[in-house]
């Protein structure tokens, strides 16, 4: 039996949105760490390597934006991953301010490696390929609303 709208607490943690986000985020992520940890990756600096494996070059500022993440937030990612020897940061000729972000090989030969994560995290969960795309598409609703002004 389900309850009323009216019955439900609206204060009860059970019934916040933002926790059950918060929860299953940090769930999922952490099935990522150890499938990471060999490959020297965080989560953090996995989704810039996404983002770069996806096209590259790319700015600071489209990376930022691509990320959804502050430029702030990003510099130490990309400071740290250069150090590691996966990409370069290079300021682009005729216009000092910008800042490409590009892959070195090691950067675009890590991609072989990280092909298995994917469908090791699908294995992990345990459910259909069909339901994960539209938890996708559902949280990617959610992140829209939530950015409408």
């Amino acid at each position: 039996m389900t309850a009323a709208p009216e019955e439900i607490d609206p204060l009860a943690l059970e019934n916040q949105v933002c926790f059950a986000l918060a929860v299953a985020a940090r769930s999922v992520i952490a099935l990522y760490r150890p499938l990471l940890e060999p490959m020297g990756l965080t989560h953090p600096q996995y989704l810039v390597m996404l983002a770069l494996w996806g096209g590259e070059p790319l700015s600071v500022t489209a990376l930022s934006t691509r990320l959804a993440l502050d430029p702030g937030t990003l510099s130490p990612l990309l400071k740290r991953l250069e150090a590691q020897g996966y990409l370069e940061r290079r300021r682009v000729p005729g216009d000092e301010r910008t800042l490409a972000v590009t892959l070195t090989a090691a950067g675009r030969a890590l991609r072989t490696e990280a092909e298995r994560i994917p469908p090791a995290i699908v294995e992990r969960l345990g459910m259909p390929v069909e339901e994960l795309l539209r938890l996708h598409g559902d949280l990617g609703a959610v992140i829209a609303a939530a950015r409408e002004p």
